[in-house]
């Protein structure tokens, strides 16, 4: 197989984790400076960075198909896809349980929870670069350890914020919205470490 070939599927992980990056920095900086009335309209902005992100899954998916040699196993390509873009469409589903929950304000620990997506996401941006070397570099391990370490902080804040919200929160309908939002932000922080499970994997079978 061309090393062109080979490098349209790592190049396509790269550009797909990018999406993540950029869905995230946006929920960022949506939720920063929270403005209920926009919401619409920023749930649109968010939607089409989700949409990019699918029909780039999808160019993956069409070359895959017809593809004799891979370089590597398909059903891991496949499974890596499948990760990035889950994350991606976890990002949004956050927002969107904003929306049809009619949230006006957003709690100090999504925020706090969102940061941690953030560097999740980050490093999977950075495992995807570093991706097509995975035979040699020196790189992976060290970044897939970080996103399981950071995995399990957003765990750890998970259930931090969860118990704030039950023993704090009045509004039966309030905890009901935020332990949507909640278990979204921490499915992100999941996606983030089942993709750099993938890389492991690839590593291993390869070593």
């Amino acid at each position: 197989m061309s090393k062109k070939q080979d490098d349209f599927y790592f190049q396509n992980f790269i550009e797909c984790a990018g999406y993540s990056c950029q869905a995230a920095h946006l929920l960022k900086e949506i939720l920063s400076d929270f403005k209920p009335e926009d919401t619409r309209m920023r749930l649109d902005e968010l939607h089409k960075i989700e949409h990019e992100a699918d029909m780039k899954k999808h160019e993956l998916s069409d070359r895959l198909t017809k593809a004799f040699i891979t370089p590597i196993e398909r059903e891991d390509i496949a499974a890596l896809s499948e990760q990035i873009d889950d994350l991606t469409d976890k990002i949004e589903e956050v927002f969107i349980r904003i929306y049809i929950n009619n949230v006006k304000a957003i709690r100090p620990e999504a925020l706090k929870m969102l940061e941690l997506v953030i560097q999740c996401c980050e490093e999977v941006c950075g495992l995807m670069r570093e991706f097509a070397n995975f035979r040699r570099s020196k790189e992976l391990k060290d970044r897939i350890i970080q996103i399981n370490s950071l995995e399990e902080e957003a765990d750890r804040l998970y259930i931090a914020s969860m118990h704030s919200l039950h023993s704090e929160e009045k509004d039966v309908l309030a905890v009901i919205a935020w332990r949507e939002i909640y278990s979204y932000l921490e499915k992100c922080a999941d996606a983030c470490e089942h993709a750099a499970d993938v890389v492991e994997s690839v590593v291993m079978k390869n070593s």
